[in-house]
């Protein structure tokens, strides 16, 4: 599966690799293009998978401000919940970004 905006892929892995959560794919951290993201300044706490992580995005000159997220030390009853060590992987705003 891929990660895809604006004819860039952001990220690209197997289905069996990635991880579904409330409607969103989590992939695994190797699977990212490297050099595309920066962190973000932005704090969210989930209240059950834990401190969420945000980064933006970089294509050429633009960027794309909190294009996604991670859960780099999630709650062990999340990944309980989950059914998987989700650690680190990261989703994407499905309002700028194609998971296909």
């Amino acid at each position: 599966m891929k990660a895809i905006t604006r004819g860039v892929v952001l990220a690209e892995a197997p289905e069996t690799e990635l991880v579904r959560i409330e409607g969103n794919w989590y992939f695994p951290p190797a699977s990212l293009t490297p050099g595309v993201f920066t962190d973000s300044a932005t704090a969210y706490t989930c209240p059950w998978k834990g401190r969420a992580r945000y980064f933006d995005a970089t294509l050429g000159g633009d960027r794309l401000a909190d294009a996604g997220w991670s859960y780099p030390e999630p709650d062990a009853a999340a990944i309980r919940r989950v059914g998987a060590d989700f650690s680190g992987y990261v989703a994407f705003d499905p309002a700028t970004v194609t998971v296909e």
